[in-house]
């Protein structure tokens, strides 16, 4: 501890996007873990749904010998169509929960009124989603063509994690400058 109370003295600003990345990398692994798991098991509790498409815009695609429809949200028939459309929604939207004030009270040391920082967060998180589903089809697509599904859930869960973590992690950046408890607690 003395050698990173040392270099934490020295060089402040470094310091705080060492630690904040650390532990925003550290929370966004663990949550990205929690979304494979609710992705495992919860297209089963949707099946009820049947597996019609629901999807937009609903461009046909081939590739790799796999012919599906392209969308920015949801998915065809042949690849869950509804159901794991919705499960799919409902991991991220439960992770996102999570994820939230953990990155911003604990992560980023952010006390503000939330207000504001939730509007920006769902905005990014609307924005985020439509870029990775529309990758995300043609993966689902392609590797299910290939691999069992728990194999294709892990590559979605990354894809999703991995872009959310890097976008996610300027984003925060922004919504929640760090802010003294004390201070706070004053006004």
């Amino acid at each position: 501890m003395k050698f990173w109370n040392d270099f934490a003295e020295k060089h402040p600003k470094i310091a705080k996007w060492v630690r904040e990345g650390g532990l925003f990398v550290i929370v966004s692994n663990l949550i990205t873990v929690f979304k494979y798991l609710l992705l495992t098991f919860l297209p089963a509790a949707f099946a009820f749904m049947g597996d019609r498409s629901f999807g937009w815009p609903g461009i046909p695609l081939t590739l790799f010998g796999e012919t599906f429809q392209w969308n920015i949200l949801g998915y065809d028939q042949a690849h869950g169509g509804l159901a794991y459309f919705t499960a799919y929604m409902i991991a991220m939207v439960i992770g996102e929960c999570i994820n939230f004030p953990i990155q911003k009270i604990f992560v980023f040391r952010n006390h503000d009124k939330p207000g504001k920082q939730i509007a920006w967060y769902v905005a990014a998180f609307i924005l985020i989603t439509c870029i990775v589903n529309s990758i995300n089809c043609i993966w689902v697509a392609v590797a299910g063509k290939f691999v069992a599904p728990f194999i294709y859930n892990i590559g979605t869960t990354v894809l999703n994690g991995g872009v959310s973590m890097v976008v996610f992690f300027f984003v925060n950046k922004i919504i929640f400058p760090e802010t003294v408890k004390e201070e706070k607690e004053e006004k």
